[in-house]
Formats: C-alpha cells, structure tokens, sequence
C-alpha cells in the first residue's frame, strides 16, 4: 500500500504528509456547514487532546530520535537535543512577539498578542493558529528528512504516525477558529477558507524542514528538537490554557491523556 509513498524523496514524502494535515484543518473548517457554534465541553476536550498528541509526539517522534541519532554520531546525546529544544521555543515566543495575533477564548483584556496593529479580528484569529501549525510543519519536515538516515525499517511509517496524529488533531483546530469567525459576522465559506488557510503552512514548512535535513545532515538532531521545543511551546503557551479556560477543567484533562495515549501507540505500533 505504501510501496509508490515510500519510493518518492523525502521532500515529496513531507510534502504529502503536509497537504494531508492541512485537509484534515480544512475538514474540521467545514464543520461551520453543519452548525453555528460548537458545544464549549467537546471543544475543551478535543483542545486538551490535541495538546496530548503533540507532547507525546514531541517525546517519541522527534527528542528520542534526536537523542539516539547524537549518541550514534559520537556526540554527547544530550546536547543536541537540549540546545535545539530551548532554540525551538525560544523562535516561537519570538514569532510570538513579533507576529500580531488573537486567541479565540483569549480573556477582555488581552484580546491582541504581538505587535499592535489594526487588523481585523478574523485576521488576528487566522494568525494565531497559523502560528500554532507552523511547528507541527516543521516536525512532519525533519520527521521524514530524518528517514534516509535512520538504521531501522520503521522510520516511514514512524513518520506516517506522526502525520495521522497531527492530522486527528488538526480536526478540532480547524472548526476552533471557522466558528468563532463564522460567529463574527462572516460568511460561511470565508469563515472555512479562513479555518482551512491557517494550516497551509504546514506543507511548506514540511518541505522546508525536510529539505534542510538533506542539505545539512549534522543538523538532524538539533532541528528534531527544534520541532520538539517549538510545539512544547505551544501546547503550554496555547492548548492546554484554552482548553482549561472554562469549566470542563476535567474533561480537557482526560481529552489530553486520551491523545498522549493515541499518540503514544501510534509512534511505537509504526515505529
């Protein structure tokens, strides 16, 4: 079944991962077809399962490979992994900083984070999980870079778990901001293109991470880890505050187990 996927190059193979968590976005985008708004405790929940699915995929897809790829190469295993960690999230406060940008349960007073500008609100929310998707298209890049110098024969569909992961939990990203849009003031089609287009970075920084991992290879471990660093940011910075900011504190938490777990099975099963 994988036979014509794994014979493509790796940039081709990121690519690919990354136009399919994009349409995952873009499915839950279309979710402001079906209804108006969506029920605040199954929001939390998948909010908290999405940030599940990223720590563990921060663990077992990227900071374990990066430690064993240091330690193959005669490094001293934890210092890559350690500078490309603080180094990813260091890049994402600083986009954080730089780049304007609303949260959609952001409390009244800090409506807008970054620099202050006048645009529109639906603009401020499409910029925020633009942000959030960024690291996820850069994990996918290294994750599939990382393949052609991996020892084992598990790797792709490592890197295949990695992408339906970030794919499940894309689902709820995506209706997460074409409502509160749609809710706005906006139509419905340009609340879903504005759900679907905040994932449209994630093909690129695919083929970005991807092909930096071909060009310079000693950078393996360290950008693994930079992926790692900058989705822990983002999980810790985002998810897991939005999804306690209401009252289904507990379910948001098992959401969080449930998709670490997911998480979890798939790196290992695949990998």
């Amino acid at each position: 079944m994988f036979e014509w996927f794994s014979e493509l190059s790796h940039v081709y193979q990121a690519l690919i991962a990354g136009l399919f968590t994009w349409s995952m976005t873009a499915l839950g985008a279309a979710v402001v077809f079906l209804v108006r708004t969506v029920n605040n405790k199954l929001l939390n929940t998948m909010q908290g399962f999405a940030a599940g699915v990223m720590i563990a995929a921060s663990f077992w897809s990227l900071l374990a490979p990066a430690l064993e790829f240091s330690e193959k190469a005669g490094q001293i295993a934890w210092m890559p992994a350690a500078t490309g960690f603080l180094l990813g999230g260091f890049f994402i406060r600083g986009l954080d900083v730089v780049i304007p940008h609303m949260h959609a349960h952001a409390s009244p007073g800090h409506q807008t984070e970054g620099r202050k500008s006048n645009l529109k609100k639906s603009t401020l929310l499409l910029l925020a999980i633009t942000l959030h998707n960024i690291p996820e298209g850069l994990a996918l890049g290294v994750a599939f870079g990382a393949i052609g110098h991996a020892t084992g024969e598990g790797a792709l569909m490592a890197a295949v778990g990695l992408a339906i992961g970030i794919g499940i939990q894309n689902i709820p990203e995506g209706t997460a901001l074409s409502l509160p849009i749609h809710g706005d003031g906006k139509s419905k089609w340009q609340a879903f293109n504005f759900g679907q287009a905040s994932a449209l970075v994630e093909p690129i920084f695919a083929v970005i991470g991807a092909a930096a991992i071909l060009l310079v290879t000693p950078l393996l471990p360290y950008a693994l880890a930079f992926a790692a660093g900058a989705m822990i940011f983002v999980v810790v910075e985002e998810l897991i505050p939005e999804s306690q900011s209401g009252e289904n504190t507990d379910l948001a938490t098992l959401g969080l187990m449930v998709g670490f777990t997911i998480m979890m099975i798939l790196d290992v099963s695949l990998g």
